[in-house]
């Protein structure tokens, strides 16, 4: 056996990111070009085709691929996407921008010089199909809703070349992979079963139980943590790296485990995130991705499984990497230990469901947890945070958080 193969139909790792003498020039060549800035998710999305992460987009997608991606996945060669990828500056700039123009793309933030794009196309999209398309949602209260419709007027379309990762490489030395390294630790450790694991939180109890169940059926299990923005009240990478290492070390055997982490920001897309999660880690050599409760949601606006039921609805063959899909999962005090609606015959006042949400909101208010909601040794690390932060942000909970 091997590991899956890259997306796409070259069925190969497709890197954009210039390194060397190629990269110098480049560099040189962008101080002359018009300058167009990027937000923080659209430079998560550059740099993710820069390390052959997003395989096989050359660029940002044209208005034919944005149309085909929200109504039915696929872009205008065919090729299976289920969350558009594009960029978006104002009119009068769009204006000043030839067909065939080189341009620059630099961060909004931090000022740097990511890529050289091409310029093929220039359009504007109805926003609010997307937003219906890819969110389920009008609501500008949902994050990801907000975040499209405070894009600008116009996007742009056309290839690109990646000049920068940013500073992920140096904020995160030991987690922080490409698809090729990721790939090359799986064949190093023997594994050619991998299931990852998406975490934009610390692990509790009922994340430690399902990345076990996976260990129990493939080889290893990547840990693979997002690196970009969340929203506010969301616990930062470094408190989370540290808190799922710790994990690993006291309650995981030995080379079980790998961790990384990507540099994309959220965009809680709930069931279509799902989908680009699964996409993206086959192009990191996962075979599977590991789909509980509510995966890349936020509040009420999907079902607590419609992530697991997308994946009966898209193309046969459409994707390598395939759903590990696990019910509810809680902490039963009649069975003593964790189960889940599969293996444990209980009411539900027997069952103690964990949540993410649930943690934060307990922590952020100085609560006390419950015993077997979480490791201790991560409790210590989290309350550690909560208290040292000098402005709080108040976390709603939402119905399938109580387990309605």
């Amino acid at each position: 056996m091997a590991l899956v193969n890259p997306h796409g139909k070259d069925k190969k790792l497709m890197p954009l990111l210039l390194t060397g003498a190629e990269l110098a020039a480049e560099q040189e060549k962008a101080k002359s070009l018009t300058q167009v800035r990027i937000s923080s998710r659209e430079v998560g999305d550059l740099i993710m085709m820069g390390i052959g992460g997003f395989t096989p987009l050359t660029g940002f997608m044209t208005k034919a691929d944005w149309q085909g991606v929200c109504d039915s996945f696929t872009m205008a060669d065919g090729t299976f996407w289920p969350i558009p990828i594009t960029i978006s500056t104002t009119q009068g700039q769009a204006d000043s921008i030839k067909d065939g123009e080189e341009i620059a793309l630099v961060s909004e933030e931090s000022g740097e010089t990511m890529a050289t794009m091409t310029v093929t196309e220039k359009y504007t999209i109805d926003k609010e199909h997307e937003c219906r398309t890819v969110y389920t949602t009008t609501d500008i209260e949902h994050p990801g809703v907000a975040m499209l419709m405070n894009q600008e007027e116009v996007n742009l379309a056309g290839p690109v070349k990646v000049l920068s990762q940013a500073n992920f490489p140096s904020e995160y030395p030991e987690i922080y992979l490409t698809p090729a390294e990721s790939r090359k630790l799986f064949e190093e450790k023997g594994w050619n079963t991998v299931a990852a694991f998406q975490t934009r939180n610390p692990m509790h109890r009922s994340h430690e139980y399902l990345a076990k169940i996976a260990i129990e059926t493939c080889d290893g299990v990547f840990i693979h943590m997002l690196l970009g923005k969340l929203k506010p009240g969301d616990i930062p990478s470094d408190v989370r790296q540290n808190a799922i290492d710790i994990l690993i070390e006291d309650y995981f055997v030995k080379d079980t485990c790998a961790v990384g982490g990507y540099p994309l920001d959220m965009r809680y897309a709930g069931p279509r995130e799902a989908l680009l999660h699964a996409l993206f880690r086959q192009n990191y050599g996962c075979s599977h991705l590991i789909v509980g409760r509510d995966h890349a949601g936020v509040g009420d606006y999907y079902g607590p499984f419609d992530a697991h039921h997308i994946f009966d609805l898209i193309p046969a063959g459409a994707l390598e990497t395939q759903p590990l899909k696990i019910d509810w999962t809680f902490y039963c005090t009649k069975c003593d230990g964790m189960a889940s609606m599969r293996t444990c015959p209980h009411g539900k006042e027997d069952r103690m469901l964990l949540s993410g949400t649930k943690l934060r909101k307990m922590l952020s208010e100085g609560d006390d947890v419950p015993d077997h909601f979480s490791r201790p040794e991560v409790l210590t690390i989290l309350r550690a945070y909560y208290e040292g932060l000098t402005e709080k942000v108040e976390i709603k909970t939402h119905k399938y958080s109580e387990g309605v």
